[in-house]
Parts: C-alpha cells; structure tokens; sequence
C-alpha cells in the first residue's frame, strides 16, 4: 500500500539584482531535501519590487497577495536596485521597490521578523572583532516588531512658521506588543531562555508601554530570564560581548538597525538567514542582504543566507525539522573547505567558488 508524500505550496519571489540566481540555489537545496526526507514541494512563482514594476507598473500587485496567501510560506530572494542608476528610484516613494516589501508584510500579517546570528566555528577568523570575543561564541536571534512604528506610523511635510517641517508619528498598541513578545518568550524557552527586550524608556512614551506589556507577560514565563537595555547600549554590547544575548526583543526601526550590525559581527551579512512570520505557522523566508546589483550575474554572490533562510522555512513553517537540520548540517560541512568571496580570507585553507557551487556543494551534503 503506497503512502502518500506530505505536499506543500511554497510561493517563490526571485526578486532582483542577486536574487534570482540565490533562490535558484535554495531551491536546488530545497529538492534534494525534499527528496531524501519525502515529502513535496510545489513551487509558485510571483513578483515584487523591481522585476513586478517592469512587468506591471507597480511594485506589489493583488495578484502577488492572493497567490502569496494560497501558499504555506514564501521564499524571497532580494529585491530593490541601485538608487543612483535604477530608474525604480525615480519614482515617488510609494511606487518604489522597498514599497513592495512593506505593503506586503501589511498584507499577510507579517509581524515578527526573526534574524538569526551564529558564528560558525569555521568562520570565526570572519569575525571582525577581536578573537577572545569571538572564542567566547555568538548564537542570538533578534525578534524585531515587523508592521508598527516610525515606518507605518502617520507621515506629514508641510510648511511650518515658513519653513519645511517632516513629521513621523510613532505609536504602538498593547496588542501589537503582546503578540510579538509571545513570540519572544517562546523562543527563549526553545534556546538559552533569557531574554533582552531593547528599547529607549528613557525618552519614548512608546517604550515604556512596551517596558510594562512584556514585564507583566514574564510572570507566565518564570524559567525565562527577562532583562532591559537601551537601544544605545546594545548597539555598544552586541561589539563588546555578543555572547551575552540569547533571544533579543526590539520594535521595527531599532530591530532594523540592530540586525545589520548582528550580520557583520558574525563575519557576513550573507550569511544571515531571516524569517517574517504572521499569526499561525505562515512565514515569508529571505536573506538580511540586500540585492546587491554590482555583483548579480558574475555568479560570486553568497546562497547561504537565502539557503539558511530556506531551512528555516522548512522548521518554522512545514515542521520539517530533519530537513531543516540536514541543510544546516552541510552548510558546516561545506565551509570547512569552501567559500565565496565575501567570506575569503587570504591564507584561510579554503577554495573559493561561485554561486552555483556552494549551492551544488550544500545539496550533495545532504
């Protein structure tokens, strides 16, 4: 008697710049550990950001939204161009690639951002600071508020007192506060359990509610170690010791500053895998990096980030946790010999490939 396969609908965004020849490569990993653990993906392809203003005029269509949301999850290559050669950024800002992203994110619920930073042992000697701190090991996931905040809130340029003044209205409810700091505690309770919640009380009306939502939740979390920072003195902490933070909570624009400087502390922003998850198991998977236009079609750019992000997929979205382990697995396997150029060393030991490469390597090793 046959045994039919798990199956699932995987929406897939190419993207622009690197994007296209990075999902490629996720994809060829997604099918050998389709393959080897049994199941089946069925992929749908759609378009944002630079490549869907070319096609269609603007940069997220309902077509994209409705196509997304029949899906169990997205994986997305990078979108967005040069904004001092592409023609994209000649246009007013709510048709430009970036736009696509955000209303997208608004459209499916997409709440919690999680990047997460490890610093593989055999790429400590990328690590830009000194070794006794990178002996000492970096293994953080920062969970940043995806869909509130400065970059949603109400926005204004008028004339005051005859001058140009631009207003951006920061404002968070408890609701949104609770939800992702659910999120948060549960991830701590799957890691290290301790958790930073990074915000500016000091000053912000809007930190301070995020201060009393998340302190009155931690009493349902006793196991889990609830500490406070200030946004400027993580920025200072996550340089001087890294290793002291497990799971780290922040709202959009802070997460979004803190999370770039995560990439480079672990030697690469193209090794940072990202997932944005909604309500439920749904989730949009994508590298933190950005399509980086200069480099797309020499085949030099690094798959493993959009790689990574596909294992997350696999775990956070399908519970396909061997898979997601397997693809891991021999991503560690595969830098012990190899590299791309963005993680080369002179003298390192390692040889350096391509693109397409690294994303044959990884696939064989599963």
């Amino acid at each position: 008697m046959s045994t039919q396969k798990r199956s699932y609908r995987i929406g897939v965004i190419e993207g622009d710049g690197i994007g296209p020849e990075i999902v490629r490569q996720a994809v060829r990993v997604l099918d050998r550990a389709a393959e080897k653990f049994g199941f089946v993906l069925n992929y749908v392809p759609m378009d944002l950001g630079g490549c869907s203003i070319d096609k269609h005029g603007v940069p997220l269509t309902q077509e994209t939204i409705d196509l997304a949301k029949s899906c169990d999850a997205v994986l997305m290559g990078s979108i967005g161009g040069d904004p001092k050669t592409s023609p994209w950024y000649q246009l007013e800002p709510s048709k430009r690639p970036e736009a696509g992203l955000l209303g997208i994110r608004k459209a499916l619920g997409l709440f919690a951002n999680l990047r997460f930073s490890v610093l593989y042992d055999d790429l400590k000697d990328a690590c830009p600071l000194r070794q006794d701190i990178a002996q000492e090991g970096i293994d953080f996931v920062i969970l940043r508020e995806l869909t509130g905040g400065l970059y949603f809130g109400e926005k204004s340029t008028k004339i005051v007192d005859g001058e140009e003044t631009a207003t951006d209205v920061l404002t968070y409810s408890e609701s949104e506060i609770r939800r992702i700091a659910l999120k948060a505690f549960d991830s701590a309770m799957l890691r290290r359990k301790k958790l930073t919640l990074v915000d500016k009380a000091n000053v912000l009306e809007s930190s301070r509610l995020w201060r009393k939502v998340v302190s009155g939740m931690a009493k349902d979390y006793p196991e889990v170690e609830l500490d406070y920072m200030y946004v400027d003195n993580a920025a200072m902490q996550l340089v001087r010791r890294p290793s002291q933070f497990d799971v780290v909570l922040t709202e959009n624009m802070f997460g979004d500053i803190l999370s770039d400087e995560a990439s480079m502390v672990v030697g690469s922003i193209g090794m940072q895998p990202s997932a944005s998850l909604a309500e439920g198991t749904f989730g949009l998977y994508e590298p933190s990096h950005g399509s980086a236009p200069d480099i797309a079609g020499k085949d030099v750019a690094n798959p493993l980030a959009t790689i990574l992000s596909a294992a997350c997929m696999l775990r956070y979205s399908l519970s396909e946790e061997a898979a997601a382990d397997a693809i891991e697995k021999s991503v560690m396997e595969v830098l012990k010999q190899y590299r791309t150029q963005d993680l080369k060393a002179d003298g390192d030991g390692t040889l350096l490939i391509g693109t397409k490469q690294m994303g044959e390597l990884v696939a064989e090793g599963i």
